[in-house]
């Protein structure tokens, strides 16, 4: 095995962290069986790669954006404006985290700095597969809630989704 091996053990640990952090807003909720941001971030992938091929968007790019963009929960948890944590200052979280991410002389670094150039872009949406992401975001979380208050027979109990993501 390579001295790399364990550094891209690490990589996948912290990759797979996502599969186990539920979305804090369904978790808030008491929704049975919620949701993981894996789970959350693998749909949205999904969406994006059924774009038709005549987008004008870069389709892989925002297939890819959809993958990372809520890696730091990995470290950081789903933070929610119920968890009281500032806009800014989750912000400042999140990519602190990245920072844990940058292994030097990793032969993934150029893939880890890719990936974090892709977090920055969905961040502040300065392109339009970024903007188009944050749209699918927040369908997906739309998505979801119709499925558990249909599955769970909670008929607008959820109703904060859909109004929290106006606009």
């Amino acid at each position: 095995m390579t001295t790399e091996m364990p550094k891209f053990f690490e990589y996948m640990k912290f990759i797979g962290n996502l599969k186990r952090v539920e979305r804090t807003g369904w978790v808030r909720h008491n929704v049975k069986h919620p949701e993981s941001v894996a789970e959350h971030m693998y749909r949205m992938a999904m969406i994006a790669f059924a774009l038709p091929s005549d987008t004008t968007l870069d389709k892989d790019k925002c297939i890819k954006i959809a993958l990372v963009h809520d890696v730091a929960e990995s470290i950081v948890g789903d933070l929610t404006p119920s968890c009281g944590v500032s806009k800014a200052d989750k912000s400042k979280m999140e990519e602190a985290s990245y920072g844990l991410l940058l292994v030097p002389e990793s032969p993934w670094l150029p893939h880890i700095v890719f990936c974090i150039d892709l977090l920055q872009e969905y961040e502040y949406q300065t392109s339009p597969e970024a903007k188009f992401v944050k749209d699918v975001d927040k369908f997906e979380m739309i998505f979801q809630a119709l499925e558990y208050e249909r599955a769970e027979g909670r008929h607008g109990e959820l109703e904060e989704f859909y109004v929290h993501t106006a606009g």
